[in-house]
């Protein structure tokens, strides 16, 4: 999630299966049809029919049939399935795409509607200075050239951990891109589409991940009695800035009660333009553009902004054009914004849409290549983004920040977002009543497809997400993040609404935590998630990269689950690594990766209650299985799932702690407990400060018998020397501790490393490993980068 305020067997046809309606430069729309089966209604299709674009009655409604290029006719090379985070087909969608390497290597679509556009999702590499390439690839149709399509590098390629880089380095990722054509002319069904990859002297390679087919209607035309941009100066050729000229045509528009026209072509814009009680209204997203950004700003590029709030979320300058929001009464429709960010810089106003807009409509907008599609700065009411596309963010698709009220996301279309598809921030003041409904939230590079931080009555139905890289899963709920808690009123409370919504190929790993993230997951790390009733119904969690529901970071309850398909997981059916309480009615489980269908080491701090239907998971229950994460199976077509995995004695230099389950009193901000057993000495766990004694406990798994606890603060000498006071205890339950070395004192000092060894008696067995801590010399809290236990 982005911040304002400081610096995560081959596939098939995906095909949407119905025929194009009106696609003009209005709305436009596609028939839904029988697609894969859900829980409310029917049996699934085999594991391998998985598209986000198949899922009947959910999702949105799109104006393309999407065909898969691995599934299409190549003399290139198929690359994938493959799940790994910094893959090339780890981001592609359903895992798996075409690499072309070869002068006249080629995919080819054979259309299964008539279409005269196309958008075409590929990557290429980067360059050694990180600014990518940029290189033609021949499109034609039964063997006669259209044009040429200019694939580039440029927007994609960041690197390391966020918020990330555009020089090469490790972790590279967020590889592809998207380009769009019009053909001239209206291909028939059956055409052969051919993209090929015509010489290697601009790039070594293009890989080609989906195409996008759809029949683009003509351009709308200027409404009666309307002003154009183009009458205040505004040049269609891009050639001129035209910022000046759509605000003078905007507040005109204001000022006469005015439509504002924005006429076919391509207007470079260098700055916001503000928005109030006004409509803005091209002659559709094919035809009117808005790009660009400052030459000498890189705060400042193409956007549509509201006014913003004082004292509101948004905590940089306002200037004054931009206050006394909320701006109101604004519709925003039938254009594009095609912006020019290559980079990820939280601070940046280079939003597609941002500010705050009350009683306001986005409808058919194509948003892409800014940084996030619309960052919304509450207190702002009753704002809704309709029929649209979100593609190619370095952040978030969209952002509900802020006392977002009573304010929706419907029937869009969101892939390759930077961050978080769809997200909702209850940040310092809450959001309510608002609504993601009947969305398709693909590949989202960094966090979930859907996440809610916080909030009152939220509801999120209908939508289909699939296909998450790393540090998210499809659809999420937390306490988590600045501004978000019992506090000010801002922690999860009311009724949440999770219904009708399917998951595909959803969570995967985190590189922060020693542990996978579920498909539909839980976080109550800020505080309690506890003043809510949470209602997941009529869902399907298919084909999870690891577990399809997981529980983590505090206590959680009052989640309800009924009417839930889960079928094919890597690894488990539920994963329950803190706290939790959950009622379960009609949860069926099959196509399991692991034998064991239920992870918990929390023995009586889970608490299950188990209505009808249930099957799959259950039989074993109250047992679950705690022990070393198994490796994820995907494999569910007559192959038995993965065995538990046996585990040697360990040696004396095995640190028993590393990666395994932990909790603790509290935390502050990121620094969770889980940064504690992580292997990483520069990260750390920091207790709730000013609040003694504090405690952190480590799940061994087992009892282990444990002779040497070694603790660990960051290296760097910028932590100076101190003194903590602490104890060890032990438990074999979770829930009764016994002391297994009193109170002393221990000295950290970067001189001698910042470690302090802490030696048990001999004999000590323990499968609950707690350090309690009463006092710190250095900070008015308990700290540790590491915590670290050996047999001797």
């Amino acid at each position: 999630m982005e911040t304002t305020t400081r610096p995560i067997p081959r596939r098939w046809l995906a095909a949407v299966l119905g025929a194009a309606l009106a696609c003009t430069g209005a709305a436009t729309a596609v028939a839904r049809t029988a697609g894969i089966a859900h829980a409310a209604t029917a049996a699934h299709s085999p594991l391998a029919a998985r598209s986000p674009l198949a899922v009947a009655g959910r999702g949105a409604i799109v104006p393309f049939t999407e065909l898969e290029a691995e599934a299409a006719r190549t003399n290139g090379t198929v690359i994938g399935p493959d799940r790994t985070y910094t893959s090339l087909p780890s981001e592609a969608s359903g895992r798996s795409a075409v690499k072309l390497d070869a002068a006249g290597q080629y995919v080819e679509f054979t259309l299964t509607q008539p279409a005269n556009a196309v958008t075409v999702r590929y990557s290429l590499p980067d360059n050694a200075a990180g600014t990518g390439i940029t290189a033609p690839m021949e499109l034609s149709a039964d063997g006669t050239r259209l044009k040429d399509l200019s694939f580039t590098s440029k927007y994609g390629w960041f690197y390391g951990s966020y918020p990330f880089t555009n020089s090469p380095g490790d972790k590279p990722h967020h590889f592809y891109d998207e380009t769009r054509a019009l053909f001239g002319k209206t291909l028939p069904a059956g055409a052969k589409v051919r993209i090929t990859l015509p010489s290697t002297a601009a790039t070594p390679s293009a890989t080609v991940d989906v195409a996008d087919f759809e029949q683009v209607a003509a351009p709308v035309t200027q409404p009666a009695d309307s002003l154009a941009v183009t009458d205040y100066g505004a040049d269609p050729s891009g050639a001129a800035d035209s910022t000046s000229a759509f605000q003078k045509a905007v507040d005109a528009g204001k000022a006469q009660g005015k439509t504002v026209w924005i006429p076919q072509g391509t207007f470079r814009l260098t700055d916001h333009v503000v928005v109030d009680q006004v409509t803005l209204r091209g002659a559709g997203p094919w035809y009117s553009v808005l790009t660009g950004r400052s030459s000498t700003d890189r705060t400042r590029a193409a956007g549509i902004y509201g006014k913003y709030v004082s004292g509101g979320g948004y905590s940089g300058q306002i200037r004054p054009q931009e206050a006394g929001g909320p701006s109101r009464n604004v519709t925003l429709k039938d254009f594009a914004i095609l912006g020019e960010i290559t980079e990820r810089i939280d601070e940046d106003q280079v939003n597609g849409l941002g500010g705050a807009m009350s009683d306001s409509t986005v409808d058919n907008l194509w948003i892409q290549h800014t940084k996030v599609g619309a960052w919304m700065d509450g207190p702002m009411d009753n704002f809704h983004i309709r029929n649209s596309r979100i593609l190619d963010q370095t952040a978030d698709g969209v952002n509900f920040h802020w006392g977002v009220t009573n304010s929706s996301v419907e029937n869009t279309f969101l892939r390759n977002t930077g961050d978080d598809g769809l997200a909702m921030w209850a940040d310092t003041k809450t959001n309510a009543g608002d609504t993601f409904k009947n969305n398709t939230v693909v590949a989202p590079i960094l966090a979930n497809n859907i996440a809610i931080y916080g909030g009152k009555d939220i509801s999120v139905t209908d939508n289909v997400v699939a296909d998450t890289l790393t540090n998210g899963g499809g659809i999420h709920v937390g306490n988590r993040f600045s501004g978000v808690g019992p506090g000010n009123g801002t922690d999860v409370t009311g009724t949440f609404t999770l219904a009708r919504n399917t998951t595909i190929r959803a969570g995967n790993t985190d590189i922060g935590w020693p542990f996978p993230i579920g498909a539909i997951w839980f976080d109550a790390r800020a505080s309690a998630i506890d003043k809510a009733t949470i209602k997941v119904t009529d869902t399907d969690i298919l084909d999870s990269s690891y577990s399809a529901i997981m529980f983590v970071s505090g206590t959680t309850k009052g989640v309800e689950f009924n009417n839930v398909n889960i079928d094919g997981t890597g690894t488990f059916a539920m994963q329950f690594n803190d706290p939790a309480s959950a009622s379960f009615t009609n949860v069926t489980a099959k196509h399991l990766g692991f034998t064991e269908p239920v992870y918990s080491c929390l023995g009586s701090q889970l608490s299950l209650t188990q209505g009808a239907g249930n099957s799959g998971w259950n039989s074993k229950l109250p047992a679950t299985y705690c022990g070393e994460w198994p490796k994820p199976n995907y494999d569910h077509n007559g192959t038995d799932p993965t065995p538990p995995p046996t585990s040697p004695p360990p040696s004396p230099t095995e640190n028993l702690a590393k990666g395994r389950p932990v909790t603790a009193s509290g935390s502050v901000d990121q620094y969770v407990p889980e940064k504690a057993v992580d292997g990483d000495a520069t990260s750390y766990w920091e207790s709730t400060n000013n609040a003694f004694p504090q405690w952190l406990t480590v799940d061994l798994g087992a009892t282990r018998s444990v002779g040497r606890v070694v603790l660990k603060l960051p290296p760097a000498t910028a932590w100076g020397a101190r003194t903590q006071t602490l104890s060890v205890l032990g438990s074999t339950d979770g829930s009764s501790f016994g002391e297994l070395l009193a109170s002393k004192s221990y000295r950290f000092d970067p001189a001698t490393g910042n470690t302090a060894t802490v030696t048990l008696p001999a004999g000590t067995g323990t499968r609950y490993l707690r350090i309690r801590v009463t006092a710190n010399t250095g900070w008015p809290a308990a700290q540790f980068s590491e915590v670290e236990a050996y047999t001797s």
